[in-house]
């Protein structure tokens, strides 16, 4: 308990201290805002509270519990009614899952027919696993099987791996479509190439004076469609659920795709 909340006092002091960083996650607020459909909205992991000046209204949820949260809460067991939200968002959240497969089915569960899950996570490409594996605290393991129902080795949000955003929505979309029929991938967008490394994200070090983000991620925007699979750091995936009548939680099975 103690850790967590010396993690989230540090990056909220990082958040307010680093201008550069602000405004490359403020980027990323608005990319989400930006993909809203019309509704009430769930932001899972909402620990360290940065996504609620773009979210004001959302209901807010973590596992352990901090002032500005709405809800003690486990994203893999949502205490929530069926339907009760046309969207849930996510920032640097699916990649500390315990149970990836187990939360896609809750998501499912939880969003109206048309409802979307949004979430903006770590992207692995030739340019980012490099610095993740030498500059990045977390681990990148590419070999995990991201729907294997068996538990990890620690629960969140101690636990993590920064492949398994792309896991399980770029290597094995295939398999995702498969096993979460009821959601469509509209979105799996890799971007985020030069500014967020160069902010050097919540470490204390930065690359990126705060003048000079904004322009930086403006020439970002006009490239990453040409580099961000090659150099991305980051993938925004959107899933919108199907507009069907019923929702049969699927069967999951050792994968080897």
């Amino acid at each position: 308990m103690r850790a967590k909340d010396r993690t989230i006092d540090k990056h909220r002091a990082r958040w307010q201290g680093k201008p550069s960083l602000r405004a490359v996650y403020q980027d990323y607020q608005s990319r989400i805002r930006q993909s809203l459909v019309p509704g009430p909205a769930l932001e899972i992991g909402g620990g360290s509270g940065n996504l609620r000046d773009a979210l004001p209204d959302a209901v807010s949820i973590d596992v352990q519990w901090t002032p500005w949260l709405d809800l003690v809460a486990d994203a893999h067991q949502l205490p929530f009614g069926d339907r009760a939200f046309a969207n849930i968002v996510m920032l640097d959240v699916f990649h500390h899952l315990s149970f990836p497969s187990r939360f896609l089915q809750e998501a499912m569960r939880v969003l109206r027919p048309g409802g979307r899950l949004i979430m903006i996570e770590p992207n692995v490409s030739p340019v980012s696993w490099l610095f993740f594996k030498l500059l990045h605290e977390e681990p990148v393991r590419l070999s995990d099987d991201p729907f294997d129902p068996a538990p990890r080795s620690g629960p969140a949000p101690y636990e993590s791996n920064q492949a398994l955003p792309y896991l399980v929505f770029v290597r094995k979309k295939r398999l995702f479509e498969q096993l979460f029929a009821g959601l469509t991938i509209r979105t799996a967008h890799r971007f985020s190439f030069l500014a967020y490394p160069l902010s050097g994200g919540f470490q204390p070090w930065t690359l990126l004076p705060a003048k000079l983000a904004g322009p930086l991620l403006a020439i970002e925007r006009r490239l990453e469609h040409l580099l961000g699979p090659v150099a991305g750091f980051r993938l925004m995936v959107v899933a919108e659920r199907k507009a069907d009548t019923t929702f049969t939680a699927p069967h999951f099975t050792r994968s080897h795709d």
